[in-house]
């Protein structure tokens, strides 16, 4: 049977978890790194160069830091620690002890520690309230004034505009019957035809 785990601080995101990686591989590379050097320069001058030895084993010193940092980030449950720039600075000083590797690491963490989901990650662990970037404002719009309406001067009766002509309704009780007209109709007629003789 496999017990279901509950973490408070959440996943961790891909980008903590590739520090933590990069981070313990440059620790085993730091270590290995000085103790190679240290021991290049102390054989290679005859043991003369154990006066050096305390300059060339500084790699090794940062890489055990590393390791440990590294380890705590890994861990299950996660420890409370902080972002350390500090380390990821002394890696990219490593450049002066000539690797080139470490110096990458270091500039890689740097970036990665200014991700916005790994400072909210290491705030819950640590159980610092994160603070969300309110949103931009929106400005209130200026109140609107309305453009004044120019004034409307009354038209003289020549330059007002003539009227549509409606037709006028009938009045009522003007119908004529059909027989009336039929009557008036032969008026008519016999009135012409008697013009028309005459």
């Amino acid at each position: 049977m496999s017990e279901n785990t509950y973490s408070p601080y959440g996943d961790n995101p891909g980008l903590v978890k590739t520090i933590a990686i990069m981070t313990l591989v440059n620790g085993i590379f730091n270590i290995l790194w000085g103790l190679g050097v240290t021991t290049g320069v102390v054989l290679g001058t005859f043991f003369i160069g154990l006066i050096c030895a305390p300059v060339t084993i500084l790699p090794t010193i940062l890489g055990i830091f590393e390791m440990i940092y590294a380890l705590k980030l890994l861990a299950n449950p996660p420890q409370p620690v902080q972002p350390s720039t500090s380390i990821a600075i002394l890696e990219i000083l490593c450049v002066l002890a000539g690797n080139v590797f470490s110096m990458i690491v270091g500039i890689l963490a740097l970036v990665f520690y200014n991700d916005p989901q790994v400072k909210e990650y290491f705030a819950r662990l640590n159980g610092i309230p994160y603070p969300v970037a309110p949103e931009a404002p929106v400005p209130p719009s200026p109140p609107v004034t309305p453009e004044p309406v120019p004034a409307i001067e009354p038209e003289s009766p020549a330059e007002a505009a003539p009227e549509p002509k409606t037709p006028k309704p009938k009045k009522p009780g003007t119908r004529k019957v059909a027989a009336e007209k039929s009557e008036e109709s032969e008026a008519e007629a016999d009135s012409k035809s008697k013009k028309d003789e005459a």
